[in-house]
């Protein structure tokens, strides 16, 4: 077997742990289920991860650089604040879309990391969360604790959106409107609530 195809086959395994942690939970599957589950040796498994909390933090990196990855797509593509949103809110759905599973793994598992693998997730979060507040009031100061409660109150919302209407079956152009009604209307209105402190730092 090739180097090429080791590769893509690990990069299938690696999804396939993705959806096991995501529909089982994290805590439910073993290293020796895992590595049933994926058709490898447990000793093949821990060859490229020494525990199950290894693999779990590689994929929860992999969810934040992307959205660190879609930021910088956005800024470069907007810049101003006002060209900014619908933007951001458009591809948040996106991604939910598109990486569903890492969603919930990030929402529900986070805690299972040890310390030092939260510290690292948080330091992602507060990066993302930094570069969101960037490019919708780039005159703010990013030391102030209200405008960083801020960043995380938008980015808390803008990656819940989609599982707001999950008990309302809507056709996805209706669902998505609403949603993008939803979130211009709190963000707009966090940033208003804020602008003070912008003009204070100006």
């Amino acid at each position: 077997m090739s180097t090429t195809e080791r590769c893509s086959r690990f990069a299938q395994s690696r999804d396939k742990a993705l959806e096991l942690f995501a529909s089982k939970g994290f805590g439910q599957v073993g290293m020796r289920e895992l590595a049933a589950y994926l058709g490898l040796t447990p000793g093949s498994l821990y060859h490229h991860y020494p525990s199950k909390q290894h693999l779990l933090l590689d994929l929860i990196e992999e969810f934040y650089e992307e959205l660190l990855a879609t930021l910088t797509r956005i800024e470069r593509r907007s810049r101003t604040s006002q060209g900014s949103l619908l933007p951001l809110i458009q591809a948040h759905l996106k991604l939910h879309q598109d990486m569903p599973w890492h969603f919930r793994l990030v929402e529900r598992d986070s805690s299972c990391l040890n310390d030092d693998q939260q510290v690292r997730v948080r330091q992602l979060q507060q990066r993302y969360e930094q570069q969101l507040m960037r490019m919708l009031c780039p005159a703010i100061r990013l030391g102030d604790q209200a405008l960083l409660a801020a960043g995380h109150t938008i980015a808390s919302l803008l990656n819940s959106a989609p599982g707001w209407l999950s008990q309302h079956p809507l056709p996805p152009r209706e669902r998505d409107r609403l949603l993008h009604s939803l979130l211009v209307g709190a963000i707009e209105r966090i940033l208003a609530d804020n602008a003070p402190l912008q003009a204070n730092v100006a």
